[in-house]
């Protein structure tokens, strides 16, 4: 098998690898906007119903993108999708699927008229097998309904806004499909999922991992690690179900002086290559052959400190709104790459990417170059019983889909009480968030998890505090005495909203700055929302950053997260601009920002 790591950097699913080659599918797809939803009961569907389909879009960028050759922002709540593929009806065993990345919010899929699959959740991805509706050799009729409602504020939407133009910290909308489309074929019984959790302390990685179907046969499934030229494990074990999770034993980590050559870190980003063999029990004959790779570090936190290996570690993190101006959510696997070198190159060691669950591509790139990050749900913005069922829904797709990967260090279900605006008043609302919570822990154990970032904290392993003060010194009386370590805040209330519930007990959680600063220059004429507050030039700019950086690392804090990494559409208060561009020298900005305790 290739090496797992060269064929991941431009693979949609980089954490489960199977030969032979899978097919991308980007590019021009026939495209409508179905204002008055007519598209049902006009069989648009069906193959030979032509008319419709008038316009051209670049697929996988958002046709409110200019990237996507359609750029019409306007409120189209239904798009249809349609492109012919040639393909040949798989061999007996055997089955071809069709991968889709995200496509937001609601999809409905068919393959030469007949329905093959739907999913709901923009952010999260879905296959659908289309072996049973290949009726020939040859060419094939996809065809892709994405119903993306704007005005629905019980949608998980994150920063997009839900206003014809953006206004405020919201931005132009990503709707239909905008991550990967691809076709692989596979065997019938076939590995549908790998996950990798790492436990350093017990010298073990545990592997979870899911089948296509329940299986129609005894079968085992053997996990080999390797580093480089050295095997770390081998080991096999019988499947007996549809899902199995099992301890993989790595002697090497009872090494102790040995650990650093294996460990996982941004300063070391050391990954151990996986392949994963599904074998017939009886007939000891393959079935299934998948590539992936994991990362050998453990997460913790204690006496108000980010444990990374079993050490202290402080966070310097920006906020990352994942947007680029010409295709929004959407990102090629290049500009995915080069934030993350460029987060690195400005001496950030890590991301709190926001309202947005990120391509499995830029996670590659986070495990490959070494840089930590936070994921966050997309946040809706209205509470009942429909925005419980979404939210819940589409995070435990997300978490269930990333918790594999190294670079992911914490989970944030909620953001700033966004869908929740009085959990201090309303039990239900305080009651949801707990639970993501707690659900959050029981779909992954290993991670910290925050059940509300910025203030109104209740269940959380990390106390998040937003604070757009702009004076250092208001930071270092807030945050720089010796007891914030033990959860006692110099202020309840240094915003619009009360940081710690009522009950809510310090256990040891850190204490992180995970909003501030916000500082913009050089704002646009005209321009609706400049920053948290507005300098004259460069040098003020530098001046303000490195006042409030220097107070966070003098204080008691555990890490601090700058808003934000880019300028995104009006909300241009980052460190770079939308092009990417450093706003002061990048050798200037990595001196402020890895700044070490006077």
């Amino acid at each position: 098998m290739p090496h797992p790591h060269l064929d991941a950097a431009g693979h949609p699913r980089p954490q489960l690898i199977r030969d032979p080659d899978w097919r991308d599918l980007g590019g021009p797809w026939e495209f409508a906007h179905d204002d008055e939803d007519r598209g049902r009961a006009g069989r648009w569907m069906d193959p030979a119903t032509s008319a419709p389909f008038t316009g051209t879009v670049t697929v996988p960028y958002p046709p409110e993108s200019a990237a996507s050759g359609v750029a019409d922002t306007g409120f189209h709540p239904v798009l249809w999708y349609r492109r012919t593929i040639d393909v040949t009806r798989p061999a007996a065993g055997r089955r071809l699927l069709l991968h889709f990345g995200a496509v937001d919010h609601r999809a409905e899929v068919w393959l030469n008229g007949r329905p093959v699959g739907q999913h709901e959740g923009g952010h999260t991805g879905f296959t659908c097998d289309l072996t049973d509706a290949i009726d020939r050799d040859g060419e094939q009729t996809v065809v892709v309904r994405a119903e993306d409602q704007p005005l629905d504020a019980a949608q998980p939407r994150g920063k997009q806004d839900w206003r014809r133009d953006p206004h405020v910290i919201w931005y132009h909308r990503t709707s239909g499909i905008w991550q990967p489309v691809w076709l692989e074929e596979v065997p019938a019984e076939h590995i549908s999922l790998v996950h990798w959790t790492p436990e350093v302390a017990h010298a073990r990685v545990r592997c979870r991992l899911r089948l296509g179907h329940w299986p129609q046969r005894p079968l085992t499934v053997t996990v080999r690690l390797t580093r480089g030229e050295r095997l770390l494990a081998e080991q096999r074990t019988l499947i007996e179900g549809q899902e199995a999770e099992f301890d993989v034993a790595v002697s090497a980590l009872r090494h102790g002086q040995d650990l650093d050559d294996l460990l996982w870190s941004p300063e070391r980003p050391q990954l151990v290559d996986a392949v994963v063999e599904l074998r017939d029990a009886a007939e000891d004959t393959p079935v299934d052959r998948v590539a992936s790779y994991l990362g050998l570090r453990d997460i913790g936190w204690d006496d108000g400190v980010f444990l990374l290996n079993h050490k202290p570690y402080f966070l310097r993190f920006a906020l990352q709104q994942g947007y680029w101006p010409a295709s929004h959510l959407s990102a090629s696997a290049d500009e995915l790459r080069r934030d993350v070198e460029l987060a690195k190159e400005i001496g950030l060691n890590g991301l709190r990417v926001h309202q947005k669950i990120e391509d499995p591509r830029f996670l590659y790139w986070a495990d490959r170059l070494g840089l930590l990050l936070w994921e966050e749900m997309p946040s809706a913005y209205t509470f009942g019983a429909q925005t419980v069922e979404r939210v819940v829904a589409e995070w435990t797709e997300a978490v269930s889909r990333d918790l594999g990967h190294p670079s992911i260090v914490a989970w944030v279900p909620v953001n700033e009480s966004w869908s929740v605006p009085n959990p201090a008043l309303v039990p239900a609302q305080r009651h949801f968030m707990d639970a993501l919570y707690h659900l959050t822990k029981a779909l992954d154990p290993s991670r910290p998890a925050v059940s509300n970032d910025g203030w109104e904290i209740s269940a959380a392993d990390i106390w998040g505090v937003h604070d757009y003060t702009q004076h250092g010194d208001v930071l270092r009386k807030r945050y720089g005495h010796a007891s914030l370590r033990q959860g006692e805040l110099a202020e309840q209330w240094p915003g619009a909203k009360r940081l710690t519930l009522d009950g809510v007990r310090h256990q040891g959680q850190p204490v992180v700055l995970s909003e501030f600063g916000g500082a913009t220059f050089e704002p646009a004429e005209g321009a609706e929302w400049f920053g948290y507050d507005t300098v004259a030039t460069k040098e003020d700019f530098a001046e303000r950053l490195a006042d409030l950086v220097a107070a966070a690392v003098d204080s008691g804090l555990a890490g601090f997260c700058y808003t934000q990494f880019t300028d995104t559409e009006q909300e241009t208060n980052g460190l770079l601009t939308p092009d990417r561009q450093p706003k002061i020298p990048v050798a200037e900005l990595r001196a402020i920002l890895t700044r070490t305790r006077a």
